[in-house]
């Protein structure tokens, strides 16, 4: 580290305050479908990877399997997502229903919104740049051992 740089603050409370405010956008224009950011992301993910199981869609996602549990329980109470059973009697698979899939079209429509006025309120070239920032420090930092990640 260059000894003539030397950040000031705490890169954890930065990093929060900022996902704050992009998490309290993005809810402000999904949140219009009934679904939090967070909720719309998981159905995302679902729609494209299933039919799934619990915990390769945990590893995709990169959380932990009790935070996948938690997050999947209002979207199978929605009707949106079913948990069914896998190829043995031990596996799961979780799949979106038909009225998933409508209702991600729908919150995907309202999180383009939110993402063109993130690039409008900060500058596209800024946001390209943050993304590889946040894809690089992702990279060059260790995951926890397989314990819970919390989101």
């Amino acid at each position: 580290m260059d000894n003539a740089v030397k950040p000031q603050g705490c890169t954890n409370i930065k990093l929060r305050q900022l996902m704050r405010r992009v998490a309290q956008h993005y809810d402000a224009e999904v949140g219009k479908t009934g679904l939090k950011g967070t909720q719309y992301s998981l159905l995302s993910y679902v729609v494209k990877l299933g039919p799934i199981r619990p915990g390769d869609l945990a590893r995709e996602m990169k959380i932990g399997a009790s935070t996948l549990t938690r997050n999947l329980r209002p979207l199978i109470d929605g009707g949106w997502i079913t948990q069914g059973p896998g190829a043995d009697a031990r596996s799961r698979l979780v799949e979106a229903t038909d009225a998933g899939r409508e209702k991600r079209q729908e919150a995907q429509r309202r999180w383009r919104v939110a993402q063109e006025g993130i690039n409008q309120m900060l500058g596209a070239r800024r946001v390209v740049e943050l993304h590889a920032l946040l894809d690089e420090c992702m990279d060059m930092l260790e995951p926890l051992p397989d314990g819970d990640i919390d989101d």
